[in-house]
Formats: C-alpha cells, structure tokens, sequence
C-alpha cells in the first residue's frame, strides 16, 4: 500500500513556509513562529463566518486580516482590512493591531488604532488571531462609548473613545452615523494595504 499523501489533499500545503530565524535570532522567534502556524491551521480548518487572516509573504509575523461588517450595523455590507504584527513575545504580548481600511467608529481612530481592552491590560495568552477578529467584529455593533466604567473589582477605569465625536452620534444620531461610517469607508488596492 503507498503511504505517499497526496498534496492536494493536505490542507497543510497551503501553509507558507515560514523565515527560519537566523543564528542570531532568539529560539523564541520559532516558538512564536510555531504558534502563529497552528493559529493559521485552525483559521483554516474551522473558520468563523465574516473573519480571515493570512501571513504576508514577505514576514510570517505580519499578518493581514478581513472583517466583513456584521449584519445590522451600520458596516453591513462593508470588508475591512487589518494589520497584525506580533511581537517576538507573542503570545504572552499582545499583536499590534491597525485597522488599515479607513473607518469611522467611536473605539477606532483615524490612524485605525483601536481601543479593546483585550489588545491591552487584559491580553492573555490563552487568546488568538481569532478571538480578537471576533472581538472586533463584535465591537462593530457594539462600542464602548462610556467615558468611565467599573471593572470586574468595581475599580473605577478610564474607557474614553478614541473618537468623541463618533460615541456621540452613534447614541444621539444614528442616522448621521451611518452616513459618516460609509462616507469614510473606501475598499483599499493591494498597493494601499502593503503600504
């Protein structure tokens, strides 16, 4: 009986390769590299609907993701891009996240730096590429726009949006919040995205 597995049928090759890190790269880079390829297996293998993420070509530790904008909100409809880039302590350190489409959002800035507590304060390793995509998805309909809130120790935190103005019309005119959100949305060209 060959035991040969045929190529096509291996979800594993579409795996790019990853850098091997050089001698004078620490052996955490391979841990991290190791880790980031079961986190693209299971992408692959078990996706959630309206998220994806790959490596780009060039670096395994950057990533490009999509969020496609939930049903009900006002960025149904609408395909976001993301950057990832993880550091070498990854995934006891959090990934740095941008929004790389430009969005209009109370927790989102226009340098699409983005205000979730889990990219921050509670980071923890036990989360993944997935897990923040749906947190961010889930943020789309969602915001935090309070300015001051309690955690879970009833200790007083400060939460303020990254954009004001947009907290404020998402709870006092949702109708001109949705304008502004498809006014500033626009889909990028593969050169805007590398960029």
């Amino acid at each position: 009986m060959d035991s040969a597995v045929n190529p096509a049928n291996n979800p594993t090759d579409s795996i790019p390769e990853a850098k091997q890190p050089s001698p004078a790269g620490s052996s955490n880079n391979a841990n991290v590299t190791k880790r980031l390829q079961t986190e693209l297996m299971t992408l692959m293998m078990s996706p959630s609907p309206g998220i994806s993420a790959f490596p780009n070509e060039t670096d395994f530790l950057e990533w490009t993701a999509t969020i496609e904008g939930p049903e009900g909100t006002p960025y149904s409809g609408l395909s976001l891009k993301l950057s990832f880039a993880f550091p070498s302590n990854y995934p006891y350190s959090p990934p740095t996240v941008l929004f790389k489409t430009p969005i209009y959002h109370p927790n989102i800035d226009f340098s699409g730096r983005i205000c979730l507590d889990i990219l921050k304060e509670k980071w923890s390793a036990i989360y993944n590429v997935q897990t923040v995509l749906l947190s961010l998805q889930s943020l789309l309909g969602e915001p935090n726009n309070s300015k001051l809130f309690m955690d879970d120790t009833n200790a007083p935190n400060s939460a303020s949006p990254l954009n004001g103005q947009a907290a404020e019309l998402w709870d006092k005119d949702f109708e001109e919040f949705k304008r502004l959100v498809l006014a500033r949305h626009r889909d990028l060209s593969d050169e805007e995205l590398a960029a």
